[in-house]
């Protein structure tokens, strides 16, 4: 048993993608047309980063409930974790992409850390060893 994708509202697709895999360096593993359980025309887009066996769903958001969603899905605490061998070169090409950091890389018992938002506005920490 193992969990093998999780869902991520975002607002649109390509700029999400665009995030992902220019940005953090996640491969785009599909972007397969699809549609709603109503039968309207979506996308089924699954992004990972490279080697990792569990993937994101990039869920363009879609009514009301899941617009509000979208940046907030865990009630504005950091819920995604993307650990890293190389915590200081993937800083630094993330604050050269401009993302954006809440504040500098900080050593805690379990390795450094920084929190940063992702295109939609979740919180992540970039997790590297000590």
């Amino acid at each position: 048993m193992r969990i093998s994708l999780v869902s991520l509202v975002v607002d649109e697709y390509d700029r999400a993608v665009e995030f992902f895999v220019g940005v953090l360096g996640f491969e785009l593993v599909e972007d397969s047309p699809s549609l709603t359980n109503d039968g309207r025309p979506k996308r089924w887009v699954v992004v990972r980063p490279p080697g990792a066996g569990t993937g994101l769903l990039l869920a363009q958001a879609d009514g009301d409930a899941q617009v509000a969603a979208a940046g907030n899905q865990t009630g504005g605490r950091v819920g995604f974790f993307l650990q890293v061998d190389d915590f200081d070169g993937q800083y630094r090409r993330m604050v050269e992409a401009g993302v954006e950091f809440l504040g500098e890389p900080r050593s805690e018992p379990y390795g450094r850390v920084v929190v940063f938002r992702d295109i939609a506005g979740n919180k992540w920490d970039l997790l590297g060893p000590r």
